[in-house]
């Protein structure tokens, strides 16, 4: 018997994935936590380049529509749940300790692999997205080939409010979608937009009357998707992000470093605190 704690392969913690239930070359990818409202926590970070590898290794998959479980698309990380690691990287003492930060640099690194994984993928990918779609979320939609949203989709660069330079591909990806500018101001005031607004930035394609509507108008794109050439479709996917990779590696590796000096920061866990006891968070620039 298999221990719960440790799924077969095509069995994860984090999503669940359904080949061929809409059309025989698509398969949707289901976000479902653990954590409340699909929060992204070590189980995610962990098993999504596990699930871009089976999607590819699958002759009869071509697309993937990633979708999230219930009302809402996904929150993020999961603070709570990733409080142990974080934890781990505060200094006990005042003594100098670089290893820490190369710590952090490894760490920040590997769970980016999760969302790096969507992007590098053979199959493409077609975001759906439900209620709100937060922080960690964006990233993840940043790295899909297409959006849609339901008409009740709110969608936020949150890492700001929690003391975090967003550091899994967001600020690196999202100026090839939306503009250098319209990446600033959400990225740097960490404010909520509507669907209306994401459709206009040019954040998502479509939108939805609904949760149901979005699942459907995603598959409707992933099944035009899938009827064409795989190889050719492959080819074009190779060629726009031949002309991107370069200038999100840069970022991505500069943002990593970046986080690994700053990371366990006096505002940083300031954030945290008021996020968890419900009040507005001072900063102090430490």
């Amino acid at each position: 018997m298999n221990d719960s704690s440790t799924p077969t392969p095509g069995e994860y913690a984090s999503v669940r994935i359904e080949k061929g239930a809409r059309h025989p070359h698509v398969a949707q990818v289901t976000l479902i936590g653990p954590g409340r409202n699909n929060g992204m926590g070590p189980e995610f970070w962990a098993e999504m380049p596990e699930v871009m590898a089976e999607l590819d290794a699958d002759p009869e998959i071509r697309v993937a529509v990633i979708a999230g479980d219930g009302r809402n698309f996904s929150y993020g990380l999961d603070l709570m749940a990733m409080m142990p690691q974080f934890m781990e990287f505060l200094p006990e003492d005042k003594t100098p300790d670089a290893s820490r930060n190369e710590r952090i640099l490894d760490f920040v690194e590997t769970m980016r692999r999760g969302i790096d994984a969507v992007a590098a993928a053979k199959t493409p990918t077609v975001a759906a997205v439900q209620g709100r779609c937060i922080g960690g979320a964006i990233d993840l939609i940043s790295a899909c080939d297409v959006r849609h949203g339901s008409a009740d989709s709110t969608y936020s660069i949150r890492e700001v409010k929690v003391g975090i330079v967003a550091d899994m591909g967001t600020l690196g990806r999202l100026p090839h979608i939306i503009g250098s500018g319209l990446t600033r101001e959400l990225a740097l005031t960490g404010r909520d937009i509507t669907a209306e607004t994401a459709l206009r930035y040019g954040l998502i394609s479509h939108v939805a009357d609904d949760a149901a509507g979005v699942l459907e108008s995603a598959h409707a794109t992933a099944a035009e998707i899938a009827d064409n050439p795989p190889l050719v479709v492959r080819g074009v996917r190779e060629v726009l992000n031949r002309a991107i990779e370069g200038p999100i590696h840069e970022s991505n590796r500069y943002v990593a470093t970046w986080n690994a000096g700053f990371l366990a920061s006096a505002d940083m866990m300031e954030a945290i605190g008021a996020a968890l006891e419900k009040r507005d968070a001072k900063y102090t620039g430490r």
